[in-house]
């Protein structure tokens, strides 16, 4: 079978045609991230295909199985929060924060990414899921978030909503302090959630 363009196969994710789009897995790269979104939407994407492609060459098949995995709780994705390109351990943080899932190895990863991770945007992602999973033994770590980035200290401070103590609420009051105004009003946000 002749392997089809991108165009073909995205086509053939609008008009049920999942010869054609399954046909696209075996195409380039762009085809092949292609290809996954096309199965996707007519519901016939495997988690096996799913898992295949967040182990391929290519940072874009990869970045778009870890994005499609958010839909499919199944799909194991912590050797992904491990991907050498940030792009790909970014989205499947935000996967790990949709899934909710509180496995001792995602919540532990998603912990260092959080603390470690020279991107800011991956730190920002593990927060954020850190932040969805709500495991008690993440609440340090979103606290010290607090002190990150204008962007992860919006996110770490919206983390913040499933848990309680004094230590959250000081964090709290201490964003309703905080120079940037996005962080101000996250913490007034949340405040007036907790009332």
């Amino acid at each position: 079978m002749t392997i089809p363009n991108r165009r073909a196969v995205a086509i053939a994710g609008h008009t049920g045609d999942t010869v054609t789009a399954a046909a696209g897995l075996a195409g380039d790269a762009a085809v092949r991230a292609t290809a996954l979104g096309a199965l996707e939407r007519l519901g016939k994407l495997s988690d096996e295909q799913i898992t295949t492609a967040l182990n391929d060459d290519d940072v874009r098949v990869r970045r778009r199985a870890a994005e499609i995995a958010a839909a499919h709780p199944a799909v194991d994705l912590v050797s992904t929060l491990s991907d050498t390109e940030p792009n790909v351990v970014e989205t499947a943080a935000w996967a790990c924060g949709e899934h909710e899932s509180n496995r001792p190895e995602i919540v532990r990863r998603l912990i260092e990414l959080s603390t470690e991770a020279a991107e800011p945007l991956v730190r920002e992602a593990a927060v954020a899921a850190l932040g969805a999973i709500g495991d008690p033994a993440a609440v340090d770590v979103i606290i010290a978030a607090t002190s990150d980035k204008p962007a992860v200290r919006r996110r770490a401070v919206l983390a913040l909503a499933p848990f309680e103590g004094d230590h959250v609420d000081a964090a709290i009051d201490r964003a309703l302090k905080d120079r940037d105004w996005q962080v101000r009003q996250a913490a007034e946000d949340l405040g007036r959630a907790q009332l």
